[in-house]
C-alpha cells in the first residue's frame, strides 16, 4: 500500500476506500489541533495559489523604469552622450544633456516604483479586509477559518454557496452538485458523491467522488478531506500553465494604444525636425542634437507614474468611501458604468427580513405551520439564508424550542431549479415527515392536497386558485411568501430524493417583511442623474417586485418575467434588455444571459450582487460589484466589495471611478497637445530662422520643469459636471484633441518669435541679426532662445487651468491647492532660470524689462484664444476630456 500522499495521483485519490484515503491523511474524528494544523502548514506552504502575479522587487524596478517611454528616452540619452560628449573636441563637450535626459528617467521611474509598490500595499491591505472562509473541523467543532489557512487532512464541510477550497475527497454528500465552469468551461453542474469503488474517467474533472478548487457548490450538502492544497490542486496547475498569459482590461489597451501613438509621433516629428534643420541649417550633427531634444519634449514619460499614482490614490478616495477595489484597473470601468443591474434583496430593501405572518390556508396565523416551518430552517444545512434566520428567531421566541422532541433523518437540500427545501424528521412516537418549504408555485406544483382547518382536502383548481388569490394579496402589500407543506410517513425507495417530493399536504404560508432602506431611493434617484439606468433583475416574483420599485422610484410600466424569456429570439432578448428595468422570476443563467445582452449592446454593465445565484452575471458584468457579507461565490466573482450593502456608497464609488480617469485624461490631453504645439512652431522656426529657435539642452531643462509640475495633477479636483457622465477610453479623442489645441498654443509662439526677432533682441545686442559681429550674433541668439524658452514654460504651464476644465478657469473652475502650489514653483523656477548660472551654462540669458510686458500680452491673449477654441471644440464633439 502505497503511503506516501505526495505520490498519488487523481485516480489512486479518487478510487481508493475511504478507510484509506482517512488513514493516509491521517485524518483525526476531531480535525487537528492548531499546532499539528501549523506544523502542517510549514511543511506544504500556505493555501494559495500563485497565479504569477507576484513579482521580484527586481522585477517592479525593471518594470518601471524600462518603460515604452524610458527605452527611448534611454536610446536618446545614449545618442545625446556620443555626440555631444565622445565625439568632439574636448572644448566643445557637454554632458549637461544627457544628464537631464537621465534625470528624467530616474524621476519617472523613481515616482512610478513607488507608486507601484504603494498600490500593491493598498490591494493587499483591502483584499485583507474581505475574507473568504470555509467550514474546517479544529480540534473537535466545526468552525469557520480562512482558506488560506486550511492544511492537507483537513475536514471541511461544504454547502450551497461554498467555493471549494481545495481539493477534497468527498467522504459523505447529499445531493451534492458542484459548478467547474472555471476548469472545465461547461456551465451545467455535476453531481458528486462520497463512493468507495469508481471506474478512471476520461477526464480528472470527471471523477465524482473528488470537489476541486475554484469550483462552486450550487446545491446540497458533502463533507470531505483536503488532499491537495495551493499550486498542487488542478486548479493550481492550470493557474502556472497561464501565469504569464496576463488579461488585459479596457484600461491597460487603451493606455498601450496611446503610448503607441505618441511614440509614432514622436519618431515622425523628430525626423521631419531634424530634416528640416539639416537642409535649412547645414550642420546635420546639431540638427540630429535638437531632434533629439525633440523627441524628448514629446514623450510624456511620466505618464506610467501619473496612472498608477491616480489609481492609487482612487482606491484610498474609494475605501473612505466604503468600496473596497480588489483589481486597481478596474477602477476606470467602475467610472465608465452607464447601466447597473441590481438584486432586489438586500440591495434595495433592508437585508432585515422578518417574518410577519405564519398563516394557515385559511389566512388565519397558525402556530402549526410555524412550527413545521421551523424544523425546516433548523435542521437544514444547505443554503441558509434571511428568511430561514427570521423564521428560527420567530420559533424560538413564539414556541418551546420543540426541536428538542425531534431528530433528523434526512435533508433535500435547496437548489434554484426546484426553488424549496425538504428535510425529515423523527419525533419521539416514531412518526417521521417530510417537511417541505418553497416558492408557492414550486410548492403548488408537489401538492396533491390541502390542510382546511384539519381537514385533509383533494387540491382542486379552485383551491389552487384560492391558495393564488391569497398570496398576491400578501405580495401586494409587498411581503415576500413561501409555501409550506408536508408528507406524514413518506417512504422512500432508497435514501430520501426529490422524487419524493411529490402528494404533498399543504398547510399553510410564511410571509416576510423586508422594506426599501431609507436612502435607496435617494441613491437612485443619483445614480440616474449621474447617467446610470438602474434595471432590476430578481428570482422573486412580480407583484413584490413592482412594490419594492414603486417604493423606490424605479419605473414600473416595463416587467417581464423569465417563462417569458425561453422562447426569445436574440434580436427579440436585445430589445427587451433594453426598453426593461424590472425582470422578475429569473434564474442564474438567464441573469447571466441579459447581463452579457446589454453589454453586447455597447453599455458598460455593473451588477450588484451577493448571492450564489448572483454569480454568473457577476462574472459576466463588466464589472462585478459585490458586499464584504456576501457568499464566497459573489466575493470571489466580484471586482469591487462594498462595506455596506447601500446604493448611495456605490454612487460615491462610481464618481471616483470617473474623477480618476479624468485626472489622466488631463495629463495626457494636454500634454500631447501642448507639445505638439511646441513641435509645430519649432517647425516654423526653422524655416525662416538662421539659427535653431531653442537649444538642445534648453528644450530638455523645459520638459524637466513641466513634467515635475505635472505630477500634481493626480491630486486635482474635477468639475462636477464632468462626474454626471461615464467615461470611456478612446485612443482617437487624443489625437483630435492634439490637431485642435496644438495648433492653437503655435499662433502665439509666431508673435513671440516675431516680436522678439524685430524688436526685443535687436535692443539688447545692438541691431538686426544680420549686421551684428559675432560676438553680438550670441547674444542676440540667447535673448532670442531665453524668450521662448519662459514663454513656452507660461503658456504650457497655465494652460493646463485652462485645458482641465471646459468652463472658465478660476472664475467657474478652481484647481486643487495641490496644483495650484506646484504649477506656481514650475514657472518661477523657469522664470528666474534665465538670471542664474545654472540658467547661463545653459545658454539662456537675462532678459529685458520689456520682454515681460510682451509675455504678460502674450500669455493673456493664449489663454482668451484657448477658451474661444475650447468652446468651440466642446460644441462640435459634446465633451473636452
Amino acid at each position: 500500500m502505497m503511503n506516501n500522499r505526495d505520490q498519488l495521483g487523481y485516480f489512486e485519490l479518487a478510487s481508493k476506500p475511504i478507510l484509506e484515503i482517512k488513514e493516509i491523511f491521517k485524518v483525526k474524528a476531531d480535525g487537528f489541533k492548531e499546532e499539528e494544523a501549523n506544523q502542517i502548514r510549514a511543511e506544504y506552504g500556505d493555501n494559495e495559489i500563485d497565479y504569477g502575479t507576484e513579482k521580484s522587487l527586481w522585477r517592479y524596478i525593471f518594470e518601471a523604469y524600462f518603460t515604452p517611454f524610458t527605452l527611448v528616452l534611454l536610446s536618446l540619452a545614449l545618442i545625446s552622450f556620443l555626440t555631444d560628449f565622445v565625439f568632439v573636441e574636448a572644448a566643445e563637450r557637454e554632458i549637461l544633456g544627457p544628464i537631464i535626459i537621465v534625470v528624467l528617467i530616474v524621476l519617472s521611474g523613481t515616482m512610478s516604483l513607488i507608486q507601484t509598490i504603494r498600490s500593491n500595499q493598498s490591494v493587499e491591505a483591502l483584499e485583507s479586509m474581505v475574507e473568504v472562509t470555509s467550514a474546517v473541523k479544529r480540534e473537535g467543532q466545526y468552525q469557520e477559518i480562512r482558506t488560506e489557512d486550511i492544511v492537507i487532512g483537513d475536514l471541511v464541510r461544504l454547502k450551497a454557496g461554498d467555493m471549494i477550497p481545495a481539493d477534497i475527497r468527498l467522504l459523505n454528500s447529499k445531493d451534492l452538485f458542484v459548478s467547474q465552469t472555471s476548469l472545465t468551461g461547461e456551465s451545467h453542474p455535476v453531481e458528486k458523491r462520497a463512493l468507495d469503488e469508481i471506474e478512471e474517467p476520461t477526464s480528472e474533472t470527471d471523477y465524482a467522488t473528488l470537489v476541486f478548487t475554484g469550483s462552486e457548490v450550487v446545491s446540497g450538502v458533502g463533507e470531505g478531506v483536503v488532499v491537495r492544497t495551493g499550486n498542487n490542486t488542478l486548479f493550481g496547475g492550470i493557474a502556472d500553465a497561464f501565469a504569464n498569459e496576463l488579461i488585459k482590461t479596457s484600461f491597460d489597451e487603451g493606455i498601450e494604444k496611446t503610448s503607441l501613438l505618441l511614440i509614432r509621433f514622436m519618431g515622425l516629428m523628430a525626423v521631419i525636425v531634424i530634416l528640416i534643420n539639416g537642409l535649412t541649417k547645414g550642420d546635420w550633427l546639431q540638427a540630429l542634437l535638437f531632434g533629439i531634444s525633440i523627441a524628448v519634449g514629446l514623450t510624456p514619460e511620466m505618464l506610467p507614474m501619473i496612472v498608477t499614482t491616480n489609481l492609487v490614490k482612487g482606491a484610498k478616495d474609494m475605501k473612505k468611501e466604503g468600496t473596497i477595489v480588489r483589481n486597481l484597473q478596474g477602477i476606470q470601468n467602475f467610472g465608465a458604468i452607464d447601466v447597473l443591474v441590481t438584486d432586489k434583496t438586500g440591495t434595495l430593501t433592508q437585508d432585515n427580513i422578518v417574518l410577519q405572518h405564519h398563516l394557515n390556508i385559511d389566512g388565519e396565523e397558525s402556530n402549526r405551520v410555524l412550527r413545521h416551518a421551523y424544523l425546516n430552517s433548523y435542521f437544514q444545512t444547505g443554503l441558509g439564508n434571511l428568511m430561514d434566520k427570521a423564521i428560527i428567531q420567530a420559533g424560538e421566541e413564539e414556541l418551546a424550542c420543540e426541536k428538542l422532541a425531534y431528530t433528523k433523518v434526512d435533508e433535500i437540500p435547496f437548489d434554484f431549479e426546484r426553488r424549496r427545501l425538504s428535510v425529515v424528521v423523527e419525533d419521539q412516537a416514531g412518526k417521521t415527515q417530510m417537511i417541505t418549504k418553497g416558492a408557492i408555485e414550486e410548492m403548488l406544483a408537489v401538492s396533491s392536497y390541502v390542510d382546511y382547518a384539519g381537514d385533509i382536502l383533494e387540491l382542486t383548481d379552485q383551491a389552487r386558485e384560492k391558495v393564488l388569490a391569497q398570496v398576491a394579496k400578501l405580495n401586494s402589500q409587498g411581503l415576500r411568501v413561501l409555501g409550506v407543506a408536508q408528507k406524514t410517513n413518506p417512504s422512500p425507495v432508497d435514501a430520501f430524493s426529490v422524487k419524493d417530493e411529490s402528494e404533498m399536504v399543504l398547510i399553510g404560508y410564511l410571509a416576510f417583511l423586508d422594506p426599501p432602506k431609507p436612502s435607496t431611493k435617494a441613491a437612485i434617484k443619483a445614480l440616474n442623474e449621474h447617467a446610470v439606468n438602474v434595471k432590476i433583475m430578481t428570482g422573486d416574483n412580480e407583484l413584490v417586485t413592482v412594490s419594492v420599485a414603486e417604493q423606490v422610484g424605479i419605473p414600473t410600466d416595463h416587467i417581464i418575467s423569465g417563462d417569458q424569456l425561453v422562447d426569445k429570439t436574440d434580436k427579440e432578448l436585445r430589445e427587451i434588455a433594453e426598453k426593461h428595468s424590472l425582470f422578475v422570476k429569473l434564474n442564474p443563467t438567464q441573469k447571466s444571459t441579459l447581463v452579457t445582452i446589454l453589454r453586447e449592446n455597447g453599455h458598460v454593465v455593473g451588477f450588484l450582487g451577493d448571492g450564489i445565484n448572483d454569480s454568473p452575471a457577476l462574472r459576466a458584468a463588466d464589472v462585478g460589484i459585490s458586499v464584504d457579507n456576501a457568499v464566497d461565490i459573489a466575493k470571489e466573482s466580484a471586482d469591487i466589495i462594498l462595506l455596506e450593502k447601500d446604493l448611495m456608497i456605490l454612487e460615491k464609488g462610481i464618481l471616483a471611478g470617473r474623477k480618476v480617469f479624468g485626472n489622466t485624461m488631463k495629463y495626457i490631453k494636454a500634454t500631447t497637445s501642448s507639445n505638439f504645439g511646441n513641435v509645430f512652431s519649432v517647425l516654423i522656426a526653422s524655416i525662416f530662422l538662421p539659427f535653431l529657435p531653442m537649444l538642445p539642452i534648453q528644450l530638455l531643462f523645459l520638459g524637466l520643469i513641466y513634467e515635475i509640475a505635472s505630477m500634481s495633477l493626480p491630486w486635482d479636483d474635477m468639475d462636477k459636471e464632468y462626474l454626471y457622465l461615464p467615461k470611456k477610453w478612446a485612443a482617437s479623442s487624443i489625437q483630435k484633441f492634439m490637431v485642435w489645441f496644438g495648433p492653437t498654443s503655435s499662433i502665439f509662439d509666431v508673435t513671440t518669435f516675431i516680436v522678439t526677432f524685430f524688436l526685443i533682441a535687436p535692443s539688447i545686442a545692438g541691431g538686426q541679426f544680420v549686421n551684428l559681429n559675432e560676438g553680438q550674433q550670441d547674444l542676440f541668439i540667447a535673448i532670442f532662445q531665453s524668450s521662448w524658452f519662459v514663454v513656452s514654460l507660461w503658456t504650457q504651464t497655465l494652460v493646463l487651468y485652462t485645458l482641465r476644465t471646459p468652463k472658465i478657469p478660476f472664475i467657474q473652475s478652481r484647481p486643487s491647492k495641490v496644483v495650484l502650489s506646484i504649477t506656481g514653483i514650475g514657472i518661477l523656477i523657469g522664470s528666474f532660470a534665465p538670471y542664474t548660472s545654472l540658467g547661463h551654462a545653459l545658454g539662456l540669458a537675462s532678459l529685458p524689462i520689456q520682454f515681460w510686458g510682451l509675455l504678460t500680452v502674450t500669455v493673456v491673449l493664449y489663454l482668451i484664444l484657448v477658451q474661444v477654441v475650447k468652446h468651440i471644440y466642446v460644441k462640435r464633439h459634446g465633451e473636452l476630456l
